[in-house]
Parts: structure tokens; C-alpha cells; sequence
């Protein structure tokens, strides 16, 4: 349904898809999925880390699972049709989280998995991923950000990763899901570009931001106020590679029911047109679902 979808290709240039999706066929078994994305000029890409595990002697921080074996399953993916790959690292705010250690083991396995991709023709999408969790203000979240964004760019450095050669998918900077004092779309854009330049080279030619627990019609604001931003540097194209926010919409018009899978299209049309306008700072707002997407402790 996802991959078929009419005009998708105007503003998706990419897909990111597990093992097993990777290797699947449409229903009658007449196509691969890479077939028909890459049919389409979408690139492939795939998720290479094998989930997190607890850091002992932390406050429940976690460790991304998956560099054993990294390098013979990026050259088979590569050979499946596969452009890029992607590993989730999360850091979490509150009770002096993210510790040293997290921070530590977040840019070291980001910034080896990063350099098996490259070896293996494969483009890293680099993700430290600060969790909305907690109660904290925005100007926390910011000064978290810097700090884990800053061990990460070290440490793609230290191991000689191409920088040119690889994207950055951080979160944005927004106070804590449950902190009482919001942000405007305004004030996240502003924190967030100040964020990431203070923090990241201009050699990095793309971030493509998650979209955390934040609702689809916020995360396309906030991506809109970004590149709509004047007065501060932003060298990077700043896009969207979100998952929820694209998709929760899609999901709900469908209902797994075969009679809806024509208005779940044109709701994923939709919604992929809205953040391909927000990339360029043209989108008007009302195309996404305003609910909060939030869920604690988020994993997949």
C-alpha cells in the first residue's frame, strides 16, 4: 500500500526498511519491494542495528545493539539494492541522564557503525536520538542536544568517517512531553538550528529529523519554521525522515481493510506533500493529524 502509493516519488527520496521487509514481495509475488521503490527513483535503505540493551550500573540508559557482523550484512543489503542504512542510539533527560558513559557509548557505536557502512558503499544515517520523556524546559533539551550532537561529531572525526558522505537524523529540541511550559513552532526551529551549529560542521550536507512524539501537523510546523528561520546559519538541507508523523494518518484511514487502501494513499500523498513543502519553508499548515504520537520510553 505504502510502496505503490501514486506520486509518492515528488517527495520521498527515500525508504528505510527492516530485514524482513527488505527482502519481501508484493502479494502476488511479481515484485521485490526494492524492485518497485527503486523503480520509482526512491533509494533503499535499511535498519542495521539490532535493538538496545541496559548499560549496567546506569539509571536504565541503553546501548545499541549490532555492529557483530555489521560489514557482511551491509555488503549483502548492498547487493539487495540498498543505498543507506540507519541506527537508532537514544539518550534520555533527568536523574543526571545522559551519564558520561551514555554519552560516550552513543558517539563510539554510532560512529563505528557509520564507518562499516561507508566501507560497505553504504551511506549512514547517523541518529542520536534525545528522548522527550521527562519534565524538563526546552533550554535543557538544547544544552543535552549540543552535548551529545558534540561527542557525536568528535567521534565520527576520531574515526575518519566521510563527512560529506553521511546524514544526521537528531531530534528536534522541544521541552520534555510532560514539562508544562510549551514551546512555539518558532522557538523550536530557533533552539534547534542554534543546536546543530553549534554542534555540527558544515560539511554535513543533510539532517533529516526524526519525529519523536510529536504530533504530524507539529512536526511539519516545526520543520516549516526551520527552514523559514532567518539570521542563523543553517548549511545543511534540513528535510524529514519520520516515521510516525507520516504515517499515523495513513494508518488509521486504512484500517487493514482492502476498501480503504486508495484513501490511505492519498492520505500518505498528503502528508508526504505537506513535509516536502515544509523542506522548503512553504508549507501552510492543516494537512496532519494534530494528536499527540507520544509513547514513553519509545522502542522498535
Amino acid at each position: 500500500m505504502l510502496f505503490t502509493a501514486p506520486g509518492i516519488e515528488q517527495y520521498i527520496s527515500g525508504v528505510i526498511m527492516f530485514d524482513e521487509t527488505v527482502r519481501d514481495t508484493t502479494a502476488d509475488g511479481s515484485k521485490k519491494f526494492v524492485e518497485i521503490l527503486r523503480g520509482r527513483g526512491i533509494h533503499c535503505g535499511i535498519k542495521v542495528d539490532t535493538g538496545l540493551v541496559n548499560i549496567g550500573g546506569t539509571d536504565g540508559e541503553t546501548a545499541t545493539q549490532g555492529l557483530d557482523g555489521l560489514g557482511k550484512r551491509c555488503a549483502e543489503y548492498y547487493a539487495m539494492g540498498c543505498r543507506f542504512a540507519k541506527w537508532r542510539a537514544v539518550c534520555k533527560i533527568g536523574g543526571g541522564c545522559p551519564s558520561e558513559a551514555a554519552v560516550r557509548e552513543t558517539a563510539h557505536s554510532l560512529a563505528r557503525y557509520g564507518s562499516i557502512c561507508q566501507q560497505n558503499g553504504l551511506v549512514p544515517i547517523i541518529e542520536p536520538e534525545i528522548l522527550q520523556d521527562g519534565e524538563h524546559d526546552i533550554e535543557v533539551c538544547a544544552a543535552v542536544s549540543e552535548r551529545v550532537f558534540s561527542a557525536v561529531m568528535q567521534e565520527l572525526f576520531n574515526q575518519h568517517l566521510l563527512i560529506e558522505g553521511l546524514l544526521l537524523k537528531p531530534n528536534m529540541v522541544t521541552p520534555g512531553a510532560s514539562c508544562t511550559k510549551r514551546a512555539s513552532a518558532e522557538e523550536i526551529a530557533w533552539y534547534t538550528v542554534r543546536s546543530l551549529s553549534r554542534s555540527i560542521v558544515p560539511a554535513l550536507p543533510g539532517v533529516v529529523f526524526l519525529s519523536g512524539g510529536t504530533s504530524e501537523e507539529e512536526a511539519s510546523l516545526y520543520l516549516n519554521a526551520m527552514n523559514k528561520l532567518e539570521g542563523i546559519p543553517r548549511p545543511w538541507r534540513l528535510t524529514f525522515s519520520y516515521g510516525r508523523a507520516l504515517q499515523a494518518s495513513v494508518l488509521k484511514a486504512w484500517q487493514g481493510k482492502a476498501e480503504n487502501v486508495k484513501a490511505a494513499q492519498d492520505k500518505l500523498l498528503e502528508r508526504a506533500k505537506a513535509n516536502g513543502d515544509a523542506s522548503d519553508g512553504k508549507y501552510a499548515g492543516g494537512s496532519g493529524e494534530t494528536g499527540s504520537l507520544f509513547v514513553a520510553d519509545y522502542k522498535y
